[in-house]
């Protein structure tokens, strides 16, 4: 049944677990207080700690690198080798890059346009203006890699990650490319983060050092990369396979999921909150009226929805983790109910 569906094959991350090809190990951990700018009293945050990238990936140079390009060339070097992929064996015109973002490269976005209201427009360094394009990750990595086919970048508020899977489907469900790799992230600045409290949305444990309650929002940052390929390497291992995926608003979620499952019935459903502040109630809501009492529901883990729009891989390579039992897993998300988005997936 899943030998012509897309096929999770490697994974590489980059978030406050810190970097990892394949599944990320259990472990619980608090929000940290935020020192890389002036705050008004504590403010916390899940963080990616400093780490050099050429530690994990030899010889990559990122100095003059948007946090979000550097992460996504360690995340897809990562996800590469969990794959077990000699890319010098591969016809690299025939793999393209896809990668979902809500923000972009925002931190040189940001120094840019402090710089124009420091000095003036005149006055504005322009070094940091090409680096601050949404589309200089999946650039980056296509470079580093050498890979020569679509390079795709997809901002879709709310659903970035989502967004991203499908395309990166579409593409070889057409024959466009025999193999995909897909990332999805964000960084967390200044700007973005006062924002989030400016608009009333963070969780409270972001403004004191209680234990963090279940659902509340904290903001975190972090790039996740999947390889997907069709079926046919002999060395190919797979997560999972995936079947479809489909958006829907918020008055025809249930049906437009149901009509997308057909006779399926997920055995697992993945909440993600993707950003939404107590997303995870109205999530599992939607889960439960889906797939019924016997489904079992792996919740949205707070670090994973603090990512914003691109949040789900972190919250598919975390349920992942917990090893579900094999059988049709549905990755449900949504953001600040304005609507869901679900993929379809079989476990191995």
């Amino acid at each position: 049944m899943t030998s012509n569906l897309a096929a999770i094959t490697g994974i590489g991350s980059v978030s406050p677990y810190g970097p990892f090809a394949g599944l990320i190990p259990e472990c619980a951990f608090e929000p940290e207080p935020i020192t890389a700018w002036p705050t008004a009293g504590l403010r916390r945050a899940f963080l990616v700690k400093p780490f050099r990238p050429a530690d994990v990936v030899p010889g990559l140079k990122t100095r003059r690198l948007d946090r979000l390009s550097a992460w996504a060339l360690v995340a897809s070097s990562l996800a590469i080798q969990d794959a077990g992929i000699d890319l010098s064996r591969v016809d690299r015109s025939r793999v393209a890059v896809v990668f979902g973002t809500s923000f972009g490269c925002a931190e040189l976005t940001e120094a840019f346009y402090q710089s124009a209201a420091a000095n003036g427009w005149s006055g504005t360094d322009p070094s940091p203006f090409p680096e601050g394009l949404a589309n200089a990750p999946a650039s980056h990595v296509a470079l580093w890699h050498g890979l020569r086919g679509p390079n795709i970048t997809v901002g879709s508020t709310g659903f970035a990650g989502e967004s991203a899977m499908i395309q990166a489907a579409s593409l070889l469900r057409h024959g466009q490319a025999d193999l995909v790799i897909v990332l999805a992230g964000d960084t967390l600045t200044r700007a973005v983060y006062e924002w989030y409290e400016a608009a009333g949305l963070l969780s409270p444990v972001c403004h004191n050092a209680q234990s963090l309650p279940e659902g509340g929002f904290v903001p975190s940052e972090g790039v996740v990369a999947l390889v997907l390929e069709t079926a046919g390497r002999k060395e190919m291992r797979a997560y999972a396979h995936f079947t479809s995926g489909r958006w829907a608003m918020d008055g025809k979620a249930v049906e437009t999921i149901r009509q997308m499952l057909g006779s399926a019935v997920p055995s697992l459903t993945i909440c993600a909150g993707n950003g939404a502040p107590c997303a995870t109630s109205s999530t599992d809501a939607v889960a439960r009226e889906i797939g019924g009492p016997s489904t079992e529901i792996a919740p949205a883990r707070a670090v994973a929805a603090g990512l914003a729009d691109a949040g789900a891989f972190l919250h598919l390579i975390l349920a992942l983790g917990s090893r579900p039992r094999s059988g049709q897993a549905l990755m449900l998300g949504t953001a600040g109910g304005s609507g869901f988005a679900a993929l379809l997936l079989e476990l191995p």
